[in-house]
C-alpha cells in the first residue's frame, strides 16, 4: 500500500449488518472502482454487490460529501431497454403531463404542489392576461 493511500485509508461505520466499509479521502481512491454514475456511463450496473469503498470529502459549513464506490470487475452489463419497458415509460411520462382537471397534455410535468396545470389552477389570472 502506497504512503498516500495509507494516509487516506480509514474505517467508516457501515450501515447496520454490513460490517465496516473502507473510507478514503477525496481523490485518494484506488483504481478499479467507480460510482453509480460512472458505472452507468460505462454501460454497467453494480450487479448485486454492496458498497465497496466510501469516498469522504469534509466540508466546514455543511455536512461532508460522501460518494459510494463499486468494483468495476464485479459489475454486470446493464439490461437493455425492451419495447415493453419503453412503452410503459412513455405512458407513465404522458400521465405525468396530463392535467386531471381538463384532461389535456400540458406539455410539461404537472407540479405536485398544484395537482393540475397552471391555467386550471389559476383561471382568474389567465382571463386577466
Amino acid at each position: 500500500m502506497g504512503t498516500l493511500y495509507g494516509r487516506c485509508l480509514a474505517k467508516a461505520p457501515a450501515p447496520a449488518g454490513h460490517g465496516e466499509i473502507p473510507r478514503v479521502l477525496w481523490r485518494c481512491a484506488p483504481t478499479g472502482y467507480a460510482t453509480l454514475r460512472q458505472l452507468d456511463a460505462m454501460g454497467l450496473r453494480p450487479g448485486g454487490q454492496g458498497v465497496q469503498i466510501e469516498l469522504f470529502r469534509p466540508r466546514y459549513r455543511r455536512g461532508p460529501l460522501i460518494a459510494y464506490l463499486y468494483r468495476v470487475d464485479l459489475a454486470k452489463p446493464k439490461r437493455p431497454m425492451t419495447p415493453a419497458k419503453r412503452a410503459a415509460l412513455a405512458k407513465a411520462n404522458a400521465a405525468r403531463r396530463t392535467c386531471p382537471a381538463c384532461r389535456r397534455d400540458a406539455g410539461y410535468v404537472i407540479p405536485a404542489s398544484l395537482g393540475m396545470c397552471v391555467p386550471c389552477a389559476y383561471p382568474e389570472e389567465q382571463r386577466a392576461a
